[in-house]
């Protein structure tokens, strides 16, 4: 089934189990004091910040960070002082499992009604009693034709991982351990939570060789580079692909034939959270319509709203980058709970990489 057909579809009917009222504390906007967020550069639109200050009274600052590695490695260090934080679901789990959340019961606020049913549960928060979804995409890579031999390249990683000599030392890949790692497991036909050490060689070997051709690993500026022209081509996240096609309309965004991760971003609060009442508020009025469609339309990706699609703007929805073609569904690689010595056989490849 394409999930993202059904998440632009206004007209969706799915009926969901009433959620209950959350003693009475999020069934309104209304908060106070300060909120602060910890979340990607430009992955949360300025203008939503001041409707909810103005909304509820709370002053609203934001902090970013350029890799999840960097969230978790601040979290477990006490740092911070953040009321809401943008997890991925690798880091979503590894923090419930470490116990570095606050259970907030998000499937009993008043809005959860709203989600549709494939983000109702989550890979290590199966009950949501942790998260709330976020936004939602893929990743693949983007191209610009005017800047690659003959103006089109295959929807393989293979241009990726073996580019073509006009390419080489030129592409630009994200700067985050499981995405690279995926679309290698992924190239080689290998499970992507293998625990096979001689599998693990492969793909960094071919991490290994395809390295004098990057020119840079950057999860940031990956949309102003492509805007640019100081890269042809840049692995990347759908909705940033989708932000270059605004300024670079003939950019092509690749679905690889391989396979391409399909990820949720979540909203959680860090267990020692100073504003939990306001945090809580805040993510249960993330989960309305017309504020998850004002998220969707500036970051350029899907988000699991029901009743969104009639708020979104007309580009979004016309965009295949953004709203898949059918035909590519079968690519979609969704999230795996890895086991350590997966996890810990993926580290030691990244390591290796970077070093």
């Amino acid at each position: 089934m394409n999930i993202r057909n059904k998440a632009w579809a206004s007209t969706t009917r799915i009926f969901c189990v009433a959620a209950m009222a959350f003693g009475g504390l999020v069934t309104s906007a209304e908060a106070d004091g300060e909120l602060r967020l910890y979340n990607w550069s430009n992955y949360f639109p300025p203008a939503l910040i001041e409707r909810f200050e103005k909304e509820t009274g709370t002053k609203v600052t934001i902090d970013s960070y350029a890799s999840e590695d960097d969230l978790l490695a601040k979290l477990q260090a006490g740092g911070g002082g953040y009321d809401v934080i943008f997890p991925g679901t690798t880091t979503l789990g590894i923090m419930v499992e470490k116990g570095m959340l606050a259970k907030i019961d998000v499937s009993e606020m008043e809005n959860f009604k709203n989600l549709l049913p494939a983000f109702t549960s989550i890979a290590g928060d199966e009950s949501r009693s942790y998260s709330a979804p976020y936004m939602w995409g893929t990743t693949g890579f983007t191209y610009d034709p005017e800047m690659v031999p003959g103006g089109m390249l295959e929807e393989s990683w293979k241009e990726v991982f073996e580019p073509k000599p006009e390419l080489k030392g030129k592409i630009a890949m994200l700067n985050e351990m499981s995405d690279v790692w995926n679309a290698g497991a992924y190239y080689l036909g290998i499970d992507k939570c293998t625990e096979d050490a001689g599998e693990a060689q492969k793909i960094l070997d071919l991490l290994l060789a395809q390295k004098p051709d990057v020119k840079m690993y950057s999860s940031e500026g990956t949309i102003d580079r492509m805007i640019a022209g100081e890269v042809p081509l840049h692995m990347q996240w759908n909705g940033a692909a989708h932000r270059v096609k605004a300024k670079k309309p003939g950019a092509v965004y690749v679905y690889p034939m391989e396979g391409t991760t399909f990820w949720t971003d979540v909203l959680a609060v860090p267990k020692d959270a100073p504003n939990l009442e306001a945090a809580k508020v805040f993510i249960n009025w993330m989960m309305k319509p017309d504020v998850a469609a004002e998220a969707s339309n500036y970051t350029g990706y899907s988000n699991a709203v029901m009743g969104s699609g009639e708020f979104l703007k007309d580009d979004l929805k016309a965009d295949p980058a953004v709203n898949m073609p059918e035909e590519y569904g079968e690519r979609l690689r969704p999230f795996k709970a890895c086991s350590p010595k997966s996890k810990d056989l993926r580290e030691k490849v990244w390591t290796k990489l970077k070093s």
